[in-house]
C-alpha cells in the first residue's frame, strides 16, 4: 500500500521523511498541508496529529508522527539507513532534534517567512549563536568521517542534513564549513536525491504564483 506523506516543501522534518523514501523506493505519495494558510491549526489536521506538526505519515491504517520515530520505522521496513552502530545513529538523530534541525529551522523561519517589521531581533540574534554552535559540533565530527554514524550513510544523516539544503539564508553558508560541505555532496550524489523543493508540494515559487493568480 503506498504511504501518504502529509508535509509541505517548506518543511525540512518533512524533507527528511520524503527523502528517505525517496531513495529506498518506498512507495508514497505527498498530502499537501497548507500550513502558512493555517491547516495545521485546525480541527481536521489536530484529529489527525494533536501536536499540530508536519510530517505525519499515513501507512497501513497507521498514524505516525515527528521526523525521528518515522525515520527509524521506516528504516526497520525497508531495511535501508540503518547499517552501523544504533546507540550512535540514535545520539546524533536525537542531537538533531534538540540542537541541529530544531533551530536551524526556526531561525530560516523567522528570517525569512514572517513580515521584516515582525521579525525579533534579538531571538533572531540568539538563535544564530546557537546555529553557529551546533554547525561547528556537526563539522567538528565529520572531520575525519564520510559519515556521522557509520560506514555508510544512515538515517542520522538523513535527519541531519535536512535543513542545510534550502536556499533561504539563515546564517548557514556552506563555504564556511567544508567538512559539512563534503557531506552534504556526498548525500546529494547518493542515488534517488532530490531537492527538497523538487520532491514535495508547496515552496515559496508556488505561493507567489498563487498570490499573482
Amino acid at each position: 500500500m503506498t504511504a501518504r506523506l502529509h508535509c509541505f516543501g517548506e518543511s525540512g522534518h518533512s524533507y527528511k521523511v520524503a527523502l528517505m523514501m525517496e531513495m529506498t523506493g518506498h512507495p508514497w505519495e505527498p498530502v499537501f498541508v497548507d500550513f502558512f494558510g493555517g491547516a495545521t491549526r485546525g480541527a481536521d489536521y489536530r484529529s489527525l496529529n494533536e501536536m499540530g506538526e508536519a510530517p505525519v505519515l499515513v501507512e497501513d491504517g497507521q498514524v505516525l508522527t515527528q521526523s525521528g520515530v518515522i525515520l527509524l520505522h521506516l528504516a526497520e521496513r525497508t531495511g535501508r539507513f540503518l547499517d552501523g552502530d544504533r546507540n550512535e545513529i540514535l545520539r546524533w538523530l536525537f542531537w538533531d532534534n534538540h540542537k541541529g534541525s530544531a533551530q536551524f529551522g526556526t531561525l530560516r523561519f523567522l528570517m525569512n517567512f514572517l513580515p521584516p517589521e515582525k521579525r525579533p531581533a534579538e531571538v533572531i540574534t540568539f538563535l544564530q549563536g546557537r546555529v553557529r554552535a551546533a554547525l561547528k559540533t556537526l563539522d567538528t565530527h565529520l572531520q575525519d568521517r564520510a559519515w556521522l554514524a557509520g560506514e555508510q550513510a544512515t538515517i542520522a544523516d538523513l535527519s541531519c542534513c535536512s535543513y542545510l539544503y534550502y536556499p533561504e539564508p539563515f546564517g548557514f553558508d556552506r563555504a564556511d564549513w567544508p567538512n559539512i560541505d563534503r557531506w552534504l555532496d556526498g548525500i546529494a550524489a547518493l542515488p534517488g536525491w532530490k531537492h527538497p523543493y523538487d520532491l514535495m508540494p508547496g515552496n515559496p515559487s508556488d505561493r507567489a504564483v498563487k498570490e499573482d493568480a
